[in-house]
């Protein structure tokens, strides 16, 4: 669903990361406040995170940020926990979104709120509705947005011109949508009008959500106490999977091994349900980029990361504090975004000097800025989200291969999450 990160061994990348921390105790050197950073940047953006360091070293003289790569992120929330256990961890951590409630459990995170009613000039309100659901736990604000994704869809317009189909307009319904993937699917070509990916994972569940929040349905009941999905909108949901895969036979179902991108640029697939992260894999397609169709609403999801700090010390806390405010400014955020592709993570990145040449430099990136003003709605922010997202990818799974009813499928999904949240994790 990200990019992906090189490998690297975890209980190597936090005995060599603790290493160069200060622990709890804080360190300075001749007035001047050193904090580390933990990230899992590489290549581009790698370079853009030093980048970014060494412009705020040189202009405030009295800190110091000392950036360090933690390997790969999957791993990222048991290397710090592991780091916060041995009293050597770092100031700021980059961290998925959907571990800000583990986070939360640990008293050594710091809690955002408070600096954040007191410090008008991070104007909170500017990053996207979904960014800071996804960052606050309870009455806590746990971090700071550090990625924003969303799905659109994206289609071969080469392909669409050959079936004789209109190009995806924003009001397409998801009716349109079906009728468009069965004209573009050949089989003796081997070619599909879209394509999914069914392992199961996150990856299977996240793209399930949007169509269930257009459908009028959510993941669980708004005290979070009870699964939601198994609906009426949750099994129209599930019914289009199964009628589009099963019946029509339109969609290419991926097995996480990533290979509907190749299939996409190779001229296989027509339409892909997919993020910004995928544009450039496909060098050899003129492609466009549209909101996803929508019958009740074009709910998207968004997939917002965050930037953690943790407790050293007050000084600490509060260099760390004017970096992450500085780091995501809208000026220095739309620089961010300019070297590397990632979205705005602010809404006003748009009036920024570099926004124009953002949107020229990324082909088909401004509909997914545009995008995220239909993510309105977050994933869950619980602990046990991760069985959860098992739970409902498991049904979707056997959905889409044709080994279940959707209504049958989710039922017992919910039996599951049920039983997961009645244990109170």
């Amino acid at each position: 669903m990200r990019r992906r990160l090189y490998l690297v061994t975890a209980l190597v990348a936090v005995l060599s990361l603790a290493a160069g921390c200060g622990g709890g105790s804080g360190s300075s050197s001749g007035g001047r406040v050193n904090i580390v950073l933990w990230h899992g940047y590489v290549d581009t953006e790698g370079k853009a995170m030093t980048a970014a360091a060494a412009r705020f070293n040189a202009s405030h003289p009295k800190i110091h940020i000392t950036v360090q790569n933690y390997g790969n992120s999957d791993y990222a929330l048991q290397k710090v926990l592991t780091a916060i256990r041995g009293g050597h961890y770092p100031d700021i951590v980059y961290l998925y979104g959907s571990w800000a409630a583990n986070v939360a459990r640990t008293p050594h995170a710091v809690d955002l709120a408070p600096m954040i009613k007191s410090d008008p000039s991070i104007d909170w309100n500017d990053f996207w509705p979904a960014e800071r659901q996804a960052v606050t736990v309870g009455d806590k604000i746990i971090g700071v947005p550090a990625l924003v994704d969303n799905l659109a869809l994206v289609y071969n317009k080469k392909l669409f011109r050959q079936a004789g189909v209109p190009f995806p307009t924003a009001d397409w319904t998801w009716g349109d949508f079906r009728a468009a993937a069965k004209r573009l699917t050949n089989a003796s070509a081997k070619q599909f009008g879209w394509a999914y990916v069914n392992d199961a994972s996150e990856d299977t569940v996240w793209r399930f959500d949007a169509l269930l929040w257009q459908a009028g349905g959510d993941i669980l009941t708004p005290d979070q106490k009870h699964a939601a999905f198994d609906s009426p909108a949750g099994v129209k949901a599930a019914t289009l999977l199964q009628q589009m895969a099963t019946v029509d036979h339109s969609v290419y179902l991926d097995s996480g091994n990533d290979n509907y991108t190749n299939l996409f640029n190779s001229g296989k697939i027509g339409m892909l349900f997919t993020g910004p992260w995928d544009l450039s894999s496909f060098p050899d397609v003129d492609y466009g980029v549209q909101i996803l169709p929508g019958d009740q609403n074009h709910d998207t999801i968004s997939g917002p990361d965050q930037w953690v700090m943790l407790d050293n010390g007050d000084a600490r806390t509060k260099a760390a504090w004017t970096f992450l405010k500085w780091f995501t400014s809208p000026a220095q955020a739309m620089r961010w975004s300019l070297a590397t592709g990632d979205l705005p993570i602010r809404a006003s990145q748009v009036k920024q000097p570099d926004y124009q040449a953002y949107i020229k430099k990324y082909s088909g990136i401004a509909t997914f800025v545009q995008n995220e003003q239909n993510a309105v709605k977050a994933r869950p922010v619980l602990t046990d989200y991760n069985e959860i997202s098992q739970a409902m990818g498991q049904a979707i799974q056997a959905v889409l291969l044709g080994k279940a009813q959707p209504q049958d499928a989710l039922a017992q999904a919910a039996d599951q999450v049920n039983q997961v949240l009645a244990q109170g994790g």
